[in-house]
């Protein structure tokens, strides 16, 4: 595997004060070095489970900012667990999170976790780069039916978004960057139609949002999933909670046990990371980095930006890179 070339700002850079913070200021200190050799605790106080697009990568630029970046890399390498649980492919994760983490210096020893496609793909990877890719393939879409929305977006869509290749279970469709939100959104209603139609046609049962329809044993397999950047369409068995669920025995395998959790993302259905912990009793905060569309009533505690002294318009990755700072300052002082 070729891990492309990614400059990374030095770890003794001093950041001025995040985009918003003027309501509670927040300056970034200079960076200490890294050790050579990371920190493994077996029960560590804190466990993060991050969400990518929003609260890690800007909705806007699909990338990753040094300084969070460099606050990932210090986290891990303190023996803080950072495992990823995102609808992003494999490809996407090696490219804009991985590699910059790489350039930024993982120390040895260290094990950062993706769980990728919603649960459909999971890999670990080292100072040495990418483990093994598991895929697991009964949670595929039909082939057949991939093919036919890449025909579609290419012959009616391709202005807005565009076929994601890399996915290897789940089928995905992107907005192009240069595209207004406004536009993409609304020629993402047509093609969710159109998805949804398709699998009709096929004999598959879909649900999206409130409308469902189920196959001829009335059954309902598969999700036409909007997001305000994509469409993702999957099976239902996916989901931030089975993320939640393979973050779990992936650190149980290395024999570790979380104290707590801090699960962080930016719409309702990220809610179900934090969902699981709780119900399977591991102590769970939840970090909501786009408020705005209402905080729901939970058993355990929701973080919003405010909780730092932050204003209402520090959401998505000032917000997330907001928390893993006041995170690293916490625990690796």
């Amino acid at each position: 595997m070729t891990i492309p070339a990614v400059t990374v700002t030095s770890g003794n850079t001093e950041y001025g004060c995040l985009r918003g913070c003027e309501n509670g200021a927040m300056t970034v200190p200079q960076s200490p070095a890294l050790p050579a050799v990371g920190i493994l605790q077996t029960v560590p106080p804190l466990a993060l489970l991050l969400d990518v697009d929003g609260p890690v990568a800007s909705p806007v630029t699909r990338s990753v900012r040094a300084e969070i970046i460099q606050d990932l890399v210090a986290l891990a390498a303190a023996g803080i667990p950072v495992v990823f649980n995102t609808g992003r492919s494999d490809a996407f994760i090696r490219e804009e999170v991985m590699a910059p983490m790489l350039a930024a210096g993982i120390p040895a020893g260290t094990v950062i976790h993706a769980i990728c496609e919603k649960g459909a793909v999971w890999f670990s990877y080292t100072a040495a780069g990418a483990g093994h890719i598991h895929v697991d393939h009964e949670l595929a879409v039909p082939a057949a039916y991939g093919a036919e929305i890449r025909t579609l977006v290419a012959e009616k869509y391709a202005e807005h978004m565009f076929f994601d290749e890399t996915k290897r279970a789940m089928v995905s469709v992107e907005q192009h960057i240069e595209v207004s939100s406004e536009a993409y959104l609304a020629e993402q209603e047509l093609f969710d139609a159109d998805a949804v139609a398709l699998m009709v046609k096929h004999g598959l049962g879909v649900v999206r949002l409130d409308h469902h329809a189920p196959d001829s044993d009335d059954a309902v397999d598969y999700r036409v999933d909007p997001t305000i950047v994509s469409t993702d369409v999957e099976s239902v068995r996916l989901g931030k909670d089975l993320g939640a669920s393979r973050a779990v025995e992936l650190l149980a395998a290395q024999g570790i046990t979380p104290q707590a959790w801090r699960t962080v993302g930016d719409s309702r259905t990220d809610y179900a990371m934090a969902d699981w912990l709780h119900h399977n009793g591991h102590p769970v905060k939840h970090v909501d980095v786009r408020p705005a569309d209402g905080v729901p009533m939970k058993e355990y505690t929701v973080l919003t930006a405010a909780d730092l002294g932050l204003g209402a318009d520090v959401i998505h990755d000032d917000a997330g890179g907001a928390f893993l700072r006041r995170w690293r300052e916490e625990l690796t002082a």
